[in-house]
Protein backbone atom coordinates (compact mmCIF):
# COMPACT_ATOMS: atom_id res chain seq x y z
CA UNK A 1 0.00 0.00 0.00
CA UNK A 2 1.13 3.53 -1.05
CA UNK A 3 2.27 5.38 2.14
CA UNK A 4 0.11 8.11 2.92
CA UNK A 5 0.66 11.65 4.02
CA UNK A 6 -0.93 13.13 7.12
CA UNK A 7 -1.55 16.46 5.52
CA UNK A 8 -2.56 16.84 1.88
CA UNK A 9 -2.58 20.06 -0.66
CA UNK A 10 -6.31 21.17 -0.77
CA UNK A 11 -8.17 23.83 -2.23
CA UNK A 12 -10.61 25.25 0.72
CA UNK A 13 -13.82 26.91 0.53
CA UNK A 14 -14.23 28.91 3.59
CA UNK A 15 -17.35 30.84 2.95
CA UNK A 16 -19.46 32.10 0.32
CA UNK A 17 -18.71 35.24 -1.90
CA UNK A 18 -16.08 35.85 -3.84
CA UNK A 19 -13.13 33.68 -5.63
CA UNK A 20 -10.96 35.08 -2.44
CA UNK A 21 -12.98 32.19 -0.34
CA UNK A 22 -11.18 29.86 -1.84
CA UNK A 23 -7.67 29.18 0.18
CA UNK A 24 -5.10 26.68 -1.35
CA UNK A 25 -3.97 24.88 1.36
CA UNK A 26 -0.71 22.16 1.42
CA UNK A 27 -1.87 21.36 5.40
CA UNK A 28 -5.11 20.15 5.15
CA UNK A 29 -5.76 16.92 7.29
CA UNK A 30 -5.47 13.49 5.06
CA UNK A 31 -9.07 12.27 5.71
CA UNK A 32 -8.84 8.82 7.19
CA UNK A 33 -11.36 6.16 5.98
CA UNK A 34 -13.62 4.49 8.34
CA UNK A 35 -15.89 1.28 8.10
CA UNK A 36 -17.31 1.06 4.99
CA UNK A 37 -15.54 4.19 3.21
CA UNK A 38 -12.69 4.19 1.02
CA UNK A 39 -9.45 6.79 0.98
CA UNK A 40 -9.24 7.73 -2.73
CA UNK A 41 -6.05 9.00 -4.26
CA UNK A 42 -7.55 11.85 -6.98
CA UNK A 43 -6.48 11.59 -10.18
CA UNK A 44 -8.65 14.27 -11.65
CA UNK A 45 -11.77 16.29 -10.88
CA UNK A 46 -14.21 18.06 -12.79
CA UNK A 47 -15.62 21.35 -11.79
CA UNK A 48 -19.54 22.54 -12.45
CA UNK A 49 -21.69 25.24 -12.03
CA UNK A 50 -22.69 23.92 -9.08
CA UNK A 51 -19.08 24.44 -7.28
CA UNK A 52 -19.48 27.92 -8.65
CA UNK A 53 -23.63 28.03 -7.23
CA UNK A 54 -22.53 26.88 -4.14
CA UNK A 55 -19.53 29.48 -3.56
CA UNK A 56 -21.47 32.80 -4.24
CA UNK A 57 -24.46 31.50 -2.49
CA UNK A 58 -26.85 31.31 -5.70
CA UNK A 59 -29.26 29.10 -4.70
CA UNK A 60 -30.31 32.19 -1.73
CA UNK A 61 -33.84 33.22 -2.73
CA UNK A 62 -32.42 36.79 -2.29
CA UNK A 63 -30.40 36.19 -5.81
CA UNK A 64 -32.28 36.76 -8.84
CA UNK A 65 -29.94 36.77 -11.20
CA UNK A 66 -27.90 34.31 -13.30
CA UNK A 67 -24.39 32.92 -13.19
CA UNK A 68 -22.72 35.81 -14.46
CA UNK A 69 -19.13 36.53 -14.61
CA UNK A 70 -19.82 39.66 -12.78
CA UNK A 71 -21.52 37.67 -9.49
CA UNK A 72 -19.69 34.40 -9.94
CA UNK A 73 -16.27 36.19 -9.71
CA UNK A 74 -17.49 38.43 -6.40
CA UNK A 75 -20.66 36.63 -4.87
CA UNK A 76 -23.79 38.38 -3.77
CA UNK A 77 -23.34 40.77 -0.78
CA UNK A 78 -27.25 39.86 -0.02
CA UNK A 79 -26.19 36.29 0.84
CA UNK A 80 -25.31 34.87 4.21
CA UNK A 81 -23.39 31.87 5.00
CA UNK A 82 -26.54 30.08 6.27
CA UNK A 83 -28.04 31.24 3.27
CA UNK A 84 -27.09 30.20 -0.02
CA UNK A 85 -26.35 26.59 -0.35
CA UNK A 86 -28.96 24.46 -2.41
CA UNK A 87 -29.54 21.79 0.44
CA UNK A 88 -29.37 22.18 4.18
CA UNK A 89 -25.88 20.24 5.17
CA UNK A 90 -23.39 22.57 4.18
CA UNK A 91 -20.69 23.70 6.75
CA UNK A 92 -17.25 25.65 6.56
CA UNK A 93 -14.46 25.14 5.29
CA UNK A 94 -15.64 22.36 2.91
CA UNK A 95 -13.47 21.22 0.21
CA UNK A 96 -15.89 21.15 -3.35
CA UNK A 97 -15.47 19.00 -6.21
CA UNK A 98 -17.58 16.06 -6.94
CA UNK A 99 -16.09 14.34 -10.24
CA UNK A 100 -13.83 12.39 -9.48
CA UNK A 101 -11.79 9.98 -10.63
CA UNK A 102 -8.76 8.24 -8.94
CA UNK A 103 -7.37 5.00 -7.38
CA UNK A 104 -8.39 3.17 -4.11
CA UNK A 105 -5.60 3.50 -1.67
CA UNK A 106 -6.99 2.27 1.87
CA UNK A 107 -10.22 1.01 2.55
CA UNK A 108 -11.84 1.23 6.05
CA UNK A 109 -13.34 -1.78 8.15
CA UNK A 110 -15.74 -3.97 6.72
CA UNK A 111 -14.79 -3.27 3.13
CA UNK A 112 -13.96 -5.67 0.01
CA UNK A 113 -10.00 -5.67 0.03
CA UNK A 114 -10.66 -6.36 -3.41
CA UNK A 115 -11.32 -2.35 -4.65
CA UNK A 116 -7.54 -1.52 -3.53
CA UNK A 117 -5.94 -0.13 -6.68
CA UNK A 118 -8.94 0.31 -8.75
CA UNK A 119 -9.11 3.10 -10.38
CA UNK A 120 -12.87 4.68 -9.56
CA UNK A 121 -15.44 7.66 -10.36
CA UNK A 122 -17.52 8.45 -7.47
CA UNK A 123 -21.13 8.53 -7.01
CA UNK A 124 -21.97 11.90 -6.14
CA UNK A 125 -24.96 11.15 -4.35
CA UNK A 126 -25.64 10.32 -1.02
CA UNK A 127 -28.05 8.63 0.74
CA UNK A 128 -29.41 6.97 3.87
CA UNK A 129 -28.74 3.72 2.58
CA UNK A 130 -31.44 2.70 5.18
CA UNK A 131 -34.27 4.69 3.36
CA UNK A 132 -32.25 5.42 0.06
CA UNK A 133 -35.61 6.80 -1.47
CA UNK A 134 -35.91 9.99 0.41
CA UNK A 135 -35.28 12.71 -1.06
CA UNK A 136 -35.26 14.81 2.30
CA UNK A 137 -32.17 12.30 3.19
CA UNK A 138 -29.62 13.25 0.27
CA UNK A 139 -26.58 15.43 0.04
CA UNK A 140 -24.51 15.80 -2.47
CA UNK A 141 -20.81 14.59 -2.88
CA UNK A 142 -18.28 17.94 -2.25
CA UNK A 143 -21.24 20.10 -0.99
CA UNK A 144 -22.41 18.08 1.75
CA UNK A 145 -19.24 16.36 3.07
CA UNK A 146 -15.62 17.26 1.69
CA UNK A 147 -15.15 15.88 -1.88
CA UNK A 148 -12.24 16.11 -4.99
CA UNK A 149 -10.69 18.98 -4.93
CA UNK A 150 -7.23 17.41 -2.87
CA UNK A 151 -4.76 14.61 -3.30
CA UNK A 152 -7.00 12.68 -1.46
CA UNK A 153 -10.55 11.73 -0.60
CA UNK A 154 -12.59 9.84 1.21
CA UNK A 155 -16.06 8.37 0.29
CA UNK A 156 -18.47 5.08 1.64
CA UNK A 157 -17.35 2.16 -0.78
CA UNK A 158 -20.71 1.46 -1.90
CA UNK A 159 -20.44 5.13 -3.82
CA UNK A 160 -16.49 4.05 -5.43
CA UNK A 161 -18.05 2.49 -8.71
CA UNK A 162 -14.77 0.96 -10.47
CA UNK A 163 -14.51 1.96 -13.71
CA UNK A 164 -13.14 -0.30 -16.98
CA UNK A 165 -12.22 1.85 -19.65
CA UNK A 166 -9.03 3.05 -21.90
CA UNK A 167 -9.83 6.92 -21.11
CA UNK A 168 -7.75 8.89 -19.42
CA UNK A 169 -8.56 9.87 -15.99
CA UNK A 170 -9.28 13.58 -16.79
CA UNK A 171 -12.04 12.58 -19.34
CA UNK A 172 -13.33 9.97 -16.94
CA UNK A 173 -13.75 12.99 -15.01
CA UNK A 174 -15.75 14.93 -16.95
CA UNK A 175 -19.02 12.69 -16.71
CA UNK A 176 -20.11 12.34 -13.20
CA UNK A 177 -22.01 15.61 -12.47
CA UNK A 178 -22.92 16.80 -16.22
CA UNK A 179 -24.04 13.02 -17.30
CA UNK A 180 -25.87 11.99 -13.91
CA UNK A 181 -28.08 15.37 -14.47
CA UNK A 182 -28.66 14.66 -17.59
CA UNK A 183 -30.06 10.93 -17.66
CA UNK A 184 -31.87 11.85 -14.75
CA UNK A 185 -33.37 15.37 -16.63
CA UNK A 186 -33.95 12.79 -19.67
CA UNK A 187 -35.34 10.36 -17.76
CA UNK A 188 -37.95 13.14 -15.80
CA UNK A 189 -38.51 13.67 -19.40
CA UNK A 190 -39.53 10.31 -20.74
CA UNK A 191 -37.61 10.68 -23.24
CA UNK A 192 -37.14 8.13 -26.00
CA UNK A 193 -37.61 6.98 -29.28
CA UNK A 194 -38.95 9.61 -32.14
CA UNK A 195 -38.58 12.24 -29.45
CA UNK A 196 -37.25 15.53 -30.76
CA UNK A 197 -35.65 17.26 -27.76
CA UNK A 198 -35.10 21.16 -27.86
CA UNK A 199 -31.58 21.83 -25.91
CA UNK A 200 -31.04 25.34 -24.47
CA UNK A 201 -27.32 26.07 -22.93
CA UNK A 202 -25.73 22.96 -25.94
CA UNK A 203 -22.16 23.82 -25.18
CA UNK A 204 -22.32 23.27 -22.21
CA UNK A 205 -21.42 20.43 -20.10
CA UNK A 206 -24.82 19.43 -19.06
CA UNK A 207 -25.58 20.58 -22.49
CA UNK A 208 -23.06 18.38 -24.46
CA UNK A 209 -24.23 15.57 -22.00
CA UNK A 210 -28.11 16.15 -23.01
CA UNK A 211 -27.45 15.91 -26.66
CA UNK A 212 -25.09 12.24 -26.71
CA UNK A 213 -27.72 10.79 -24.11
CA UNK A 214 -30.70 12.17 -25.77
CA UNK A 215 -29.18 10.36 -28.85
CA UNK A 216 -28.72 7.64 -26.98
CA UNK A 217 -32.62 6.96 -26.33
CA UNK A 218 -33.35 7.44 -30.04
CA UNK A 219 -33.95 11.28 -30.74
CA UNK A 220 -34.06 13.94 -32.54
CA UNK A 221 -31.71 17.03 -30.59
CA UNK A 222 -31.70 20.53 -31.89
CA UNK A 223 -29.80 22.66 -29.61
CA UNK A 224 -28.79 26.55 -29.35
CA UNK A 225 -25.23 27.69 -29.34
CA UNK A 226 -23.29 30.62 -29.74
CA UNK A 227 -21.73 30.47 -32.97
CA UNK A 228 -18.33 29.99 -32.50
CA UNK A 229 -19.45 26.63 -30.55
CA UNK A 230 -21.58 25.59 -33.31
CA UNK A 231 -19.37 23.36 -35.06
CA UNK A 232 -18.49 21.33 -32.22
CA UNK A 233 -21.78 20.77 -30.43
CA UNK A 234 -23.03 19.62 -34.22
CA UNK A 235 -19.78 16.75 -33.91
CA UNK A 236 -21.43 16.07 -30.23
CA UNK A 237 -24.25 14.77 -32.37
CA UNK A 238 -27.09 17.28 -32.67
CA UNK A 239 -28.94 17.36 -35.60
CA UNK A 240 -29.66 20.72 -35.40
CA UNK A 241 -27.84 23.94 -34.28
CA UNK A 242 -29.86 26.65 -34.08
CA UNK A 243 -27.93 30.18 -32.54
CA UNK A 244 -28.33 30.58 -28.77
CA UNK A 245 -30.69 33.37 -28.63
CA UNK A 246 -32.93 33.80 -31.53
CA UNK A 247 -35.72 36.49 -31.77
CA UNK A 248 -38.02 34.16 -32.98
CA UNK A 249 -37.90 30.82 -31.66
CA UNK A 250 -40.17 28.89 -33.29
CA UNK A 251 -39.74 30.14 -36.54
CA UNK A 252 -36.20 29.17 -36.41
CA UNK A 253 -36.81 25.92 -35.32
CA UNK A 254 -39.89 25.49 -38.26
CA UNK A 255 -36.82 26.85 -40.75
CA UNK A 256 -33.98 24.26 -40.04
CA UNK A 257 -36.60 21.53 -39.02
CA UNK A 258 -40.11 21.83 -41.25
CA UNK A 259 -41.43 21.05 -37.84
CA UNK A 260 -42.13 24.52 -35.26
CA UNK A 261 -42.42 22.51 -32.26
CA UNK A 262 -40.53 20.11 -30.08
CA UNK A 263 -41.68 17.47 -27.61
CA UNK A 264 -39.24 18.01 -25.20
CA UNK A 265 -37.35 20.64 -23.61
CA UNK A 266 -34.33 19.77 -21.55
CA UNK A 267 -32.94 22.82 -19.74
CA UNK A 268 -30.36 24.51 -17.73
CA UNK A 269 -30.67 27.88 -18.97
CA UNK A 270 -33.64 29.84 -18.22
CA UNK A 271 -33.83 33.62 -18.37
CA UNK A 272 -35.39 35.82 -21.22
CA UNK A 273 -35.36 33.06 -24.10
CA UNK A 274 -37.77 30.78 -21.32
CA UNK A 275 -41.07 32.14 -22.45
CA UNK A 276 -40.48 31.29 -26.19
CA UNK A 277 -39.00 27.64 -25.09
CA UNK A 278 -42.51 26.76 -23.62
CA UNK A 279 -44.39 28.22 -26.71
CA UNK A 280 -42.41 25.89 -28.76
CA UNK A 281 -43.74 22.35 -27.00
CA UNK A 282 -46.40 21.09 -28.62
CA UNK A 283 -49.19 19.44 -26.83
CA UNK A 284 -48.72 17.08 -24.39
CA UNK A 285 -45.40 18.46 -24.72
CA UNK A 286 -42.80 17.42 -21.39
CA UNK A 287 -40.36 20.35 -20.23
CA UNK A 288 -37.46 19.61 -18.01
CA UNK A 289 -35.34 21.55 -15.77
CA UNK A 290 -31.88 21.78 -13.87
CA UNK A 291 -30.50 24.45 -13.90
CA UNK A 292 -31.19 28.64 -14.53
CA UNK A 293 -27.93 29.90 -15.50
CA UNK A 294 -29.59 32.39 -17.60
CA UNK A 295 -31.82 33.89 -14.51
CA UNK A 296 -34.10 32.14 -12.30
CA UNK A 297 -37.25 34.57 -12.49
CA UNK A 298 -39.32 33.80 -15.61
CA UNK A 299 -42.02 34.83 -17.38
CA UNK A 300 -44.65 31.99 -16.64
CA UNK A 301 -48.33 31.89 -19.17
CA UNK A 302 -50.30 29.42 -16.91
CA UNK A 303 -52.54 29.10 -20.19
CA UNK A 304 -49.70 27.73 -22.14
CA UNK A 305 -49.19 25.37 -19.22
CA UNK A 306 -52.44 24.03 -19.12
CA UNK A 307 -54.00 24.42 -22.17
CA UNK A 308 -51.55 22.50 -24.08
CA UNK A 309 -51.50 19.53 -21.32
CA UNK A 310 -47.94 20.30 -20.62
CA UNK A 311 -45.75 17.90 -17.80
CA UNK A 312 -43.34 20.02 -16.16
CA UNK A 313 -40.16 18.33 -13.81
CA UNK A 314 -37.41 19.41 -11.81
CA UNK A 315 -34.64 17.03 -11.92
CA UNK A 316 -32.22 17.22 -9.12
CA UNK A 317 -31.87 14.60 -6.64
CA UNK A 318 -31.40 11.29 -9.01
CA UNK A 319 -32.70 7.87 -8.04
CA UNK A 320 -30.55 5.02 -6.75
CA UNK A 321 -29.40 2.98 -9.66
CA UNK A 322 -28.31 5.33 -12.16
CA UNK A 323 -25.19 6.21 -11.74
CA UNK A 324 -24.34 2.35 -12.13
CA UNK A 325 -26.25 2.69 -16.15
CA UNK A 326 -23.52 5.89 -16.38
CA UNK A 327 -20.67 3.64 -15.43
CA UNK A 328 -22.02 1.02 -17.83
CA UNK A 329 -22.19 3.94 -20.89
CA UNK A 330 -18.71 5.00 -20.12
CA UNK A 331 -17.49 0.96 -20.37
CA UNK A 332 -19.35 0.67 -23.49
CA UNK A 333 -18.34 3.76 -24.83
CA UNK A 334 -21.55 4.98 -25.42
CA UNK A 335 -20.75 8.15 -24.54
CA UNK A 336 -17.72 10.28 -25.22
CA UNK A 337 -16.02 12.85 -23.00
CA UNK A 338 -15.62 16.58 -23.91
CA UNK A 339 -12.95 17.19 -22.01
CA UNK A 340 -12.03 21.58 -22.58
CA UNK A 341 -8.93 22.52 -21.04
CA UNK A 342 -7.10 20.82 -17.27
CA UNK A 343 -6.02 23.20 -14.49
CA UNK A 344 -3.84 22.81 -11.62
CA UNK A 345 -5.67 22.03 -8.62
CA UNK A 346 -3.30 25.54 -7.15
CA UNK A 347 -5.45 27.60 -10.18
CA UNK A 348 -8.94 26.89 -9.00
CA UNK A 349 -9.34 30.24 -9.20
CA UNK A 350 -8.09 30.91 -12.22
CA UNK A 351 -10.05 28.07 -13.61
CA UNK A 352 -13.45 29.72 -12.22
CA UNK A 353 -12.76 33.09 -13.75
CA UNK A 354 -12.24 31.05 -17.36
CA UNK A 355 -15.46 28.82 -16.96
CA UNK A 356 -17.60 32.22 -16.52
CA UNK A 357 -16.37 33.52 -19.38
CA UNK A 358 -18.03 30.80 -21.20
CA UNK A 359 -15.78 30.57 -23.84
CA UNK A 360 -15.36 26.74 -23.98
CA UNK A 361 -17.46 23.89 -25.50
CA UNK A 362 -17.25 20.30 -22.41
CA UNK A 363 -15.73 20.62 -19.66
CA UNK A 364 -12.88 21.78 -17.09
CA UNK A 365 -11.20 18.76 -14.82
CA UNK A 366 -8.71 20.21 -12.16
CA UNK A 367 -5.70 18.54 -11.35
CA UNK A 368 -4.28 17.62 -7.73
CA UNK A 369 -0.56 18.25 -7.00
CA UNK A 370 1.35 14.24 -7.86
CA UNK A 371 -1.80 13.17 -9.54
CA UNK A 372 0.37 10.03 -10.83
CA UNK A 373 -1.28 6.21 -10.15
CA UNK A 374 0.20 5.26 -7.11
Amino acid sequence: MTDIPQTMAAMVLTGHGGLDKLEYREDFPTPVPGDGEVLIKVSACGMNNTDINTRIGWYSKAVREGTHADGGTKGFDEVSDGDGAWGSGLVFPRIQGADVCGHVVAVGGDVDQSLMGRRVIVDTWLRDWSDPMNMDKCGYYGSEVDGGYAQFTKVLARHALPVESDLADAEIATFATSYITAENMLQRGAVGEGDTVLVPGASGGVGSALIQLAKRRGATVIALSGEAKAGQVKSVGADYVLPRGPEDLRAAIEQATGRAEVDVVADVVGGPLWPQMIEVLCRGGRYTCAGAIAGPIVEFDLRTFYLNDHTYTGATIVPPGMFDDLVGYIERGEIKPLLARTWALSELREAQEAFLQKDHVGNFVIVPPDSQVP
